[in-house]
């Protein structure tokens, strides 16, 4: 049995019990399992350890070292990419043989592939959620300095996001990481989308039977026009008068309104007098995510995170808990009485794999019964009624919840 060169990362397993003497569309190992999987280029496997399920990629050695590189490097810039676990060379195939190497990644939990969105020749009410999703990918991979290369719809994967859906990156066989991307590298990666996107849903169309004139061929400029529209927000110069500095506060809460973090606040003198030309430097779409982590130790992606602040918020109101001593108090009590309990009893009856969106389903929920009652729902009779109606989920009408936070 040949043994290949194996680099594994810590907490995950070995993998030598898989039959690397064969290609993956050749095993026939009991650690298989089927996944929800989208179109690849390569051959893709999925196997299940006690540590997790795995993807193994199986591509040439030079593409597979530069995915593991980069989405490697990616792990402490965004929480948009997929784990890198491991790189596998086979060194007795030529480098450059489909299975002379294979990258092994985390999977990535409750997402799916773009297919499960398609509603007729294109995304239907899904649309503005997708554009929205596209576009926050590509800002936050420019905003690290990566150069994606070849970001497709099949590229990515997606996952509920409270009212939202988040892309995911999971290929990076063509990416480069620079320390920071000029205009004209982010124009080339946004034509790349533009194409890629326009051939993905030129397919869609005709695979659900209709003409080449259904095909929403326009996905793509429309996701350009979302990342030009965000990007420009983000990197706004203000000019303040030195008296104006609350100006300054202003402009941060917008980027956490947004979701971003903000690493700092540069600010220079502007000609002569007292104005000021401010920038604010952002990191990742994290904002709401790092705080209720830090805050309740609860994971949560970040509009999620962002609605479920909004309820553990209106709870440390509610109960009084404002100070900084009583809010930990108060964080203490939301877990124990609210989200732990609700969130189990979710984690029982919902059809759904990810009870933190099925938390998130409930709130907003509530959140309309109190709207029509006029008055605050208690949880138990609106969690009672949230079940015996089906589960209700956010509106799909979402251009009101997304694109005006641009």
């Amino acid at each position: 049995m040949a043994t290949p060169h194996l680099q594994i990362r810590p907490g995950n397993p070995a993998f030598l019990d898989l039959p690397w003497e064969k290609g993956v569309n050749e095993w026939g190992s009991n650690r298989l399992v089927d996944m929800p999987a989208g179109i690849h280029r390569h051959p893709v496997v999925f196997v299940a350890y006690d540590e997790g399920i795995y993807v193994i990629k199986e591509l040439p050695e030079r593409l597979a070292r530069n995915e593991f590189e980069v989405l490697g490097a990616l792990e402490d810039l965004t929480h948009k990419a997929a784990e890198p676990v491991g790189l596998v060379e086979r060194r007795w195939l030529d480098p450059g043989e489909e299975q002379s190497a294979a990258v092994i990644t985390r999977f990535v939990q409750h997402s799916f592939p773009y297919r499960h969105l398609v509603s007729g020749p294109g995304f239907g009410p899904r649309r503005s959620q997708m554009l929205h999703s596209l576009a926050s990918l590509m800002v936050e991979l420019h905003l690290t300095g990566c150069f994606w290369g070849d970001c497709s719809l099949s590229n990515v994967l997606y996952r509920y996001d409270a009212g939202e859906i988040e892309a995911i990156m999971i290929d990076a066989e063509t990416s480069e990481l620079h320390q920071e991307l000029s205009d004209g590298q982010r124009e080339q990666d946004m034509g790349i989308l533009v194409e890629n996107l326009a051939g993905e849903m030129a397919d869609i169309a005709n695979e659900q039977g209709a003409s080449i004139d259904e095909a929403d061929l326009s996905l793509g400029e429309d996701v350009e026009t979302r990342y030009q529209s965000l990007w420009a927000e983000l990197h706004q110069v203000l000019v303040i008068a030195r008296d104006e500095s609350y100006k300054v506060r202003e402009r941060i809460n917008r980027l956490h309104e947004l979701g971003f973090s903000v690493r700092d606040v540069e600010m220079e003198p502007s000609g002569e007098g007292e104005l000021v030309k401010m920038r604010a430097r952002v990191g990742g779409r994290t904002y709401n995510s790092d705080n209720l982590a830090s805050m309740a130790g609860v994971v949560a992606s970040e509009n999620q995170a962002r609605v479920i602040l909004g309820d553990l918020n209106y709870h440390l109101v509610k109960y009084g808990h404002t100070t900084p001593t009583g809010r930990d108090v108060g964080v203490f009590h939301w877990l124990t009485t609210s989200f732990q309990p609700i969130l189990a009893r979710i984690t029982e009856v919902w059809p759904g794999d990810d009870p933190v969106q099925g938390y998130c389903d409930f709130l907003h929920y509530r959140m309309e019964l109190a709207r029509g009652a006029g008055h605050d729902i208690e949880n138990e009779p609106a969690l009672e009624s949230w079940i015996e109606k089906g589960f209700p989920g956010f509106p799909l009408d979402t251009d009101r919840v997304d694109f005006d936070r641009f």
